[in-house]
């Protein structure tokens, strides 16, 4: 059996929606200080929907992979939704990551949460967010 499926492979190799979102309303980026891997989450968000999603990696291929298959997972989907993403559901969407990878599909939700807080205290802020109380 290979270390890694083929969507690992393929969203290593061929990564998706990479690069930096210059109108992003929402950032976020996390790191994991054991084995270096370092996310950044770009979100445009409008109506409360993920409109565009860019990320930058510094870390190994299974960072890569996941950050890729997380933005894929999110791309076109309401706010809502988007939170409820989960590392479990990254990592079964490239058909599983070796248990000492998993942190890498952690980092990946922590980035998109980290991003969609940062686009909710702007909204705030700016006195765009809805109305949902």
């Amino acid at each position: 059996m290979a270390l890694y499926s083929e969507k690992v492979m393929d969203h290593f190799r061929n990564p998706r929606n990479v690069g930096i979102l210059e109108d992003a309303n929402g950032i976020g980026e996390v790191g994991n200080a054991k084995c270096g891997d370092i996310m950044k989450m770009y979100l445009k968000i409008e109506d409360d929907v993920i409109q565009d999603v860019k990320f930058e990696t510094f870390g190994c291929g299974s960072a890569i992979a996941s950050s890729s298959m997380a933005t894929e997972l999110i791309k076109g989907k309401p706010v809502s939704e988007a939170m409820q993403l989960t590392n479990k559901a990254v990592a079964e969407a490239l058909d599983g990551l070796p248990d000492y990878k998993m942190h890498c599909s952690v980092l990946a939700e922590e980035a998109i949460h980290a991003a969609l807080e940062d686009y909710q205290r702007n909204s705030e802020k700016n006195g765009t967010a809805s109305e949902k109380n």
